[in-house]
């Protein structure tokens, strides 16, 4: 039976997992753990449902359709997270069917019923199990259980790396014996290519490396055990002796608008909360976007200044124009004044690129609004 996964709350404002946590218990005990769970969640504004048989419903909990391993078959790819709250071995044996790539896969949690551990078991780091999973357990006083080698290392892998940045990988088989040489010890480079932003305070453990073009961060990772070379275009693949990641630089565009008088200091504050709610660096901000009336509003200009990217203005024409499932609904007042029902949504959504999807979307802040897209 097709189980519904229900809409997200009105209060869950914070924008990762954006497709939103499933928690499942199959036991009163459990479940009694996994509003606790919610609970963790919910403070940090994190969307999600929980789900429990029909004899152990109750205010806050929504009824399992069918065995856990029918919830899974319906909604493995449906879901950015899973917190099982049961056996390991229940859950183990419920997900493997569907297990595909580390790049796909949501991550799953595992907690026991009495809620003493909180496991991360699939997609650690580029699914975000390991954040999850600390999360649930600073909120619920229980342990964190993290495995991953990097991490028990104290170690950065090229997957948290990729998902704190914002990067694709795109040879994803080759995650395993770079991050083996991290692990070991082994001396491994970070190549940026052309003019890629990355933050150098986010980077750990790496050598990194500027160069041109594709064929010299080949050349400089054959001097090195393995490497990960970043790029904002496509990669083609080339021979190399050593192993290295092809990471892809996403466009990063935030969108603003703001009242005539809006302050710089507002302005600043309203990114720096977007960027904090999302992850993101904000070194890795491309570019800053808004209607081409703003212009002249010296609070943008000082504001977008101080984040060291460039600002690109946009003509109403050019927002109207644009049709994307990820636009809010049109504000009357906004369409009104200046002829198109929204600015930062469009604008973001525009300059990251083809194919851009929003991963922030518009939030008004003192007299601001902010949007944050990302190309493909």
């Amino acid at each position: 039976m097709t189980q519904h996964l229900p809409q997200a709350s009105a209060k869950a404002k914070n924008q990762m997992f954006p497709k939103g946590i499933a928690i499942v218990a199959i036991t009163r005990h459990g479940v009694e753990t996994a509003l606790n769970i919610k609970q963790a969640l919910d403070v940090k504004g994190l969307k999600n449902s929980v789900f429990a048989p029909k004899k152990y419903s109750q205010i806050g909990v929504c009824e399992l359709d069918g065995k856990f391993g029918d919830f899974i078959k319906e909604n493995y790819d449906k879901l950015d997270a899973i917190v099982a709250v049961m056996a390991t071995g229940i859950t183990i044996r419920a997900i493997a069917p569907y297990i595909e790539s580390k790049l796909t896969d949501p991550a799953i949690i595992g907690v026991d019923a009495a809620g003493k551990f909180v496991i991360s078991l699939l997609s650690g780091h580029y699914g975000g199990a390991n954040d999850l999973a600390r999360i649930i357990a600073k909120g619920t006083g229980a342990t964190p259980v993290i495995t991953t080698a990097s991490d028990s290392m104290g170690k950065q892998s090229v997957d948290e790396l990729a998902k704190i940045l914002h990067l694709t990988i795109e040879n994803s088989k080759s995650l395993a014996p770079v991050n083996a040489a991290i692990v070991n010890g082994e001396s491994v480079v970070l190549v940026l290519v052309g003019d890629v932003k990355i933050p150098a305070e986010v980077v750990d453990g790496f050598e990194v490396k500027r160069v041109d073009n594709c064929e010299e961060a080949v050349e400089i990772v054959n001097r090195y055990d393995a490497g990960a070379i970043i790029s904002r275009e496509s990669l083609k693949f080339s021979y190399s002796d050593k192993p290295f990641t092809l990471l892809r630089a996403r466009c990063i565009a935030v969108g603003l608008g703001c009242r005539k008088d809006s302050r710089c200091d507002h302005l600043v504050e309203a990114i720096n909360a977007a960027l904090k709610t999302v992850g993101l660096p904000a070194g890795r901000i491309d570019w800053f976007a808004s209607v081409d009336i703003k212009r002249d509003s010296a609070a943008m200009l000082n504001a977008t200044k101080l984040f060291g990217a460039p600002l690109e203005f946009l003509s109403v024409e050019a927002l109207g124009s644009l049709n994307h499932p990820d636009l809010s609904p049109d504000s009357k007042l906004v369409q009104e004044k200046i002829g198109v029902g929204g600015v930062c949504e469009r604008a973001a959504l525009i300059v990251a690129g083809k194919n851009s999807k929003l991963i922030f979307k518009k939030t008004k802040l003192n007299g601001t609004t902010v949007a944050i897209a990302e190309g493909k």
